[in-house]
């Protein structure tokens, strides 16, 4: 199928607190947008306030698929979600609409669009082996050994980053390869869609980190503290798993813990917050065939974005 063929997706892409919620409830009532989301923690049921997941006035007017589709004790992984979201948008698609991907979870969008590279699937066997030896010797002994076996993925991953750790080694032992090596490999085919990439941000770094800032601090006066003191009382759930190592999340669960006080875990949210945005950014500014737009408080951006967009959709189906 040639590229002007391929039926239109349009994603709205931008870092953490940017407006992309807004933009795409616009997109809906301006133009019948089928919207997927691609945001890895609101996947999660009874995460709502610290994902700042929509709310049910939202939903209502503009569903989201692809949120609350699992449990907190579950994991995902991308090669899922690029099942999943590609199934919704054959759905948004066949009903005659164009299907909206919005969210700030670059990793789906650039699997989407890229494909997957060939990786082995997990190995529960290996998993619980990696983590008896950590117990015993710590995460960081176990990245010594990922540098041995794969010196290129041990500098792109921290000491202390238990998931990536495990799944570099788990590549490793199983593929006899080394992790890094085996994602330059060629990706499976990206697929039957062409992308319209929008890119919200204010120009202003510092006008960001304050929306952030006061986006937290509004979420916990919203009771994000008893929404994550209520899934660490569920008592199967721990500081270690995908869902809990979310940006805010993992800050108030430490705090719960006893291993901080209650605003210094606020502070730490917050700048841990700043610097997902910055990488989120960093990748952005990477992507090819990106239009971006200036989300300032004017809300301006809205507007812009839906004239630039509607010459996009003149053709295609709604």
């Amino acid at each position: 199928m040639t590229l002007s063929k391929k039926p239109l997706a349009i994603c709205i892409m931008g870092p953490t607190a940017s407006g992309k919620t807004a933009l795409a409830v616009e997109f809906v009532k301006r133009f019948g947008c089928g919207i997927v989301s691609v945001d890895s923690a609101m996947i999660y049921r009874s995460m709502d306030i610290g994902t700042a997941k929509p709310g049910p006035d939202i939903l209502a007017a503009a569903p989201h698929r692809l949120v609350d589709i699992l449990d907190p004790s579950e994991k995902y992984s991308a090669a899922r979600f690029r099942e999943d979201a590609l199934a919704a948008m054959r759905e948004i698609t066949a009903a005659g609409r164009v299907p909206l991907l919005t969210g700030g979870s670059m990793l789906y969008f650039d699997v989407l669009q890229h494909g997957i590279s060939p990786l082995p699937g997990a190995d529960p066997a290996i998993r619980a082996a990696l983590d008896a030896r950590a117990l015993e010797e710590g995460w960081p002994a176990l990245h010594a050994e990922l540098a041995r076996l794969d010196p290129e993925a041990a500098l792109r991953i921290k000491p202390n980053d238990r998931q990536r750790i495990q799944r570099a080694l788990e590549v490793c032992y199983i593929s006899k390869q080394p992790l890094s090596e085996l994602q330059r490999a060629p990706t499976v085919e990206a697929g039957e869609y062409r992308y319209l990439k929008l890119a919200l941000a204010p120009t202003d770094r510092a006008v960001l980190h304050e929306i952030i800032e006061r986006r937290f601090r509004s979420m916990m006066q919203e009771g994000f503290l008893d929404e994550v003191r209520g899934l660490r009382a569920r008592g199967d759930l721990d500081a270690s798993m995908p869902s809990m190592r979310a940006v805010g999340y993992r800050q108030l669960w430490e705090h719960l813990e006893g291993g901080c006080g209650l605003e210094e875990a606020v502070r730490r949210g917050i700048v841990a917050t700043r610097r997902y945005a910055k990488r989120q950014l960093t990748w952005l500014r990477a992507e090819s065939d990106v239009r971006w737009f200036d989300s300032d408080a004017s809300m301006q951006f809205v507007d812009d974005a839906c004239t630039f967009a509607a010459s996009h959709l003149v053709a295609s189906p709604r």
